[in-house]
């Protein structure tokens, strides 16, 4: 389990298509305190480590992963916003994250807004799903890329969310721009409430 808040933007090494699989290889500051099997997310998405050898580290995506996700779209050099999973006993600075991401989503506009930035997603909207919880709310949270945030100007298929200068210089949202596209995960509350509400109909 994660809290949405990035620890660091890690950089593409290598990826290695192997089947349905992909092995992505990539290098960050701490790569020296990660152990196999351990849990990260990357752009949202919960990988294990399966190799580690000098400063860099491997983890695999699976067929299914890649559908859901803009991993495959990655290449060497691209950033990845990289969280390690949450500690018993730290605080929960941002809002509870599987690394399930659900679907992904397109962003359709970036303005700057005297010191920080306003992003726009759009997402193929599904009312169906929209009632089992897979959708935003005003004030609500949202995990875009793996990072916490809050969503503004809540639309069916689309939403906003403004970033300040540490989280754009910090994570890889100073890569992302108009066309980019981005992992995201609805919150896990909103879509259990969803779900009694149904069964007390």
């Amino acid at each position: 389990m994660f809290s949405g808040i990035v620890e660091e933007a890690a950089s593409v090494v290598r990826l290695k298509k192997e089947g349905g699989n992909l092995h992505l290889t990539l290098t960050c500051s701490f790569v020296n305190e990660l152990s196999i099997d351990q849990s990260i997310s990357h752009n949202g998405v919960c990988l294990t480590v399966v190799d580690i050898k000098d400063h860099e580290y491997t983890v695999t995506a699976i067929q299914e992963t890649l559908d859901k996700t803009n991993l495959g779209l990655l290449k060497p050099g691209d950033k990845v916003n990289l969280e390690r999973s949450l500690l018993v006993n730290g605080r929960l600075d941002g809002h509870i994250v599987q690394g399930h991401v659900d679907q992904t989503a397109v962003c359709t506009l970036v303005e700057e807004t005297d010191g920080s930035w306003r992003y726009t997603f759009e997402y193929d909207f599904d009312k169906a799903m929209a009632l089992q919880g897979y959708m935003t709310v005003e004030k609500g949270s949202v995990c875009v890329n793996g990072v916490s945030l809050t969503v503004c100007d809540s639309r069916d298929n689309a939403f906003s969310v403004a970033i300040i200068p540490y989280t754009y210089e910090h994570t890889n949202f100073h890569r992302i721009k108009a066309g980019t596209v981005v992992n995201i995960e609805f919150d896990i509350l909103g879509k259990y409430l969803s779900r009694m509400m149904h069964f007390a109909d």
